[in-house]
């Protein structure tokens, strides 16, 4: 069952991701503990990896009618799907809600985790220099609008905006939401020292519940809604597995290679 898949891409990927440092010196060990320790690493990685490979995929599941994939979304990070609403454009990022959620917080058994997603939504217009951007949590039966914020449009190739220029308002919307300080972390650059200027501009405001619900009625006209769920739930399957399987495959392959002489 791929659900079944979801929770060991989610097992073996957490072990990739977080490693316990210690200490240790390589130069230390003979050449043949050295090779013991390689062999233990590659035959660890081999086995996660055909784990991996038998996994059995979702059910093919396409998005809104209304949204197109963007092209080598799978490949890299960015934008999933992309539509035009009248004169607006607007575009869909997603990433697991666990992942952008401070360790502990809503950490749950079972099927849980792959119910909860995050959407980066964004929403341009001809000629403005300002997107208006919902950071919002998707769910199998809602939507919910975790913040609203407005930047700059990015226009250089890197993907890069000008944050010299960089303001930004962000509004808690939701009760359900992160606290506005992690929201902010999320919005702003890491490196604090870089950039102080940008980290002054952030303010947050409560938003009354009339505000509130004409926001929700803003992206449900535009299509930001629970049909998401099952498309972008099949893709971070897809993804997460892509993902891992490739990076079985490098690691594997650098301990693999012989060192020189």
């Amino acid at each position: 069952m791929w659900r079944r898949g979801v929770q060991i891409l989610r097992r073996c990927g957490g072990r990739a991701a977080s490693l316990p440092l210690r200490s240790f010196d390589r130069r230390s060990l003979s050449s043949g503990a050295a090779s013991a320790v390689d062999s233990i690493i590659l035959r660890s990685l081999k086995e996660h990896y055909i784990e991996v490979s038998k996994m059995n995929p979702p059910p093919k599941v396409n998005p809104p009618s209304a949204y197109s994939i963007v092209k080598g979304a799978l490949d890299r990070d960015g934008p999933v799907l992309r539509r035009t609403y009248k004169e607006e454009e607007i575009t869909i990022s997603v990433m697991r809600l666990e992942n952008i959620m401070p360790s502990g917080v809503g950490d749950d058994d079972g099927d849980d985790s792959i119910n909860q997603l995050f959407l980066h939504v964004d929403v341009s217009k001809p000629g403005r220099e300002e997107s208006i951007q919902f950071l919002c949590g998707l769910y199998p039966d809602v939507v919910g609008i975790h913040a609203v914020r407005l930047r700059p449009n990015v226009s250089e190739p890197a993907g890069r905006s000008n944050m010299a220029k960089y303001q930004e308002r962000v509004f808690h919307v939701w009760e359900r939401a992160m606290r506005i300080d992690q929201v902010d972390t999320i919005a702003t650059p890491t490196s604090k020292s870089d950039c102080p200027q940008i980290i002054e501009a952030v303010y947050s405001w409560e938003l009354d519940q009339k505000v509130r619900d004409a926001f929700h009625i803003f992206i449900e006209t535009r299509g930001i809604d629970e049909k998401l769920f099952p498309f972008l739930q099949a893709w971070m399957y897809v993804k997460d597995h892509r993902n891992l399987i490739r990076w079985f495959k490098d690691v594997g392959s650098f301990i693999n290679e012989s060192e020189p002489a």
